[in-house]
């Protein structure tokens, strides 16, 4: 048992990422508090589906589900542009993928801070990596540092809000022994940027987590129209 209260939003996408942030969160903290984005993303409904299936799992004391869909009239990004196609991944590339959205972690540790302050929560987990990121420069570890000392420039004086990436250098195939070791539940995931029905098996984010399962030495629990 923790000896005393503590506060801690978790920012959950729906992936398998951000489900093992929960779990090891789960370990460490008393109150978990859920944060999901909807930014126009094409897999937006499931995403939410799993995001509230996640917080359910682990009893989650709160959740709060924000709507920013400024996000897909900026576009940008073929997760949400309608005009630009999600193309077939290619993992071995060192080219920014289209699927990046423009600053899209900033955006949602601005809102994650805020709501900290309000609730007075201790802690926001990401589950940002950056081997696995698709290149994404959002989730370099240098930012995140950077964005530490931007939140603490500027929250109130007494504010201790501290952002963790505890897989931050991990894998997928790291992560997914973590979360089986914790028992993530990963069928509840989503990884997906192009259905909302079966995973397409194709896309970027589709592959990278089916090289994670392969590599780890097990089987993905979802299901795939091509694997």
């Amino acid at each position: 048992m923790l000896d005393k209260i503590e506060k801690s939003i978790i920012l959950i996408s729906g992936g398998m990422d951000s489900a093992v942030c929960a779990g090891l969160a789960a370990l460490k903290t008393n109150q978990l508090y859920g944060l999901h984005i909807n930014y126009g993303q094409k897999t937006q409904e499931k995403e939410l589906q799993s995001f509230n299936l996640i917080c359910e799992h682990y009893n989650f004391t709160d959740k709060l589900i924000v709507d920013i869909e400024y996000l897909t009239k900026i576009g940008g990004s073929s997760l949400t542009d309608s005009s630009i196609e999600i193309s077939k991944g290619n993992i071995n590339s060192e080219e920014i993928p289209s699927s990046y959205v423009p600053f899209r972690n900033a955006n949602i540790l601005a809102i994650a801070v805020s709501w900290a302050e309000v609730i007075k929560a201790n802690k926001i987990y990401i589950g940002a990596m950056e081997e696995d990121s698709s290149g994404y420069p959002d989730c370099r570890e240098d930012f995140f540092k950077s964005f530490q000392q931007t939140l603490s420039l500027g929250t109130k004086p007494n504010t201790e809000i501290r952002i963790e990436t505890p897989i931050i250098h991990n894998t997928k195939k790291d992560i997914i022994g973590i979360g089986l070791k914790i028992g993530v539940p990963f069928e509840k995931t989503w990884s997906c940027y192009k259905s909302n029905l079966a995973a397409c098996g194709e896309c970027d984010s589709c592959l990278i987590r089916l090289r994670g399962w392969e590599e780890s030495g097990n089987i993905d629990p979802i299901k795939y129209e091509n694997n």
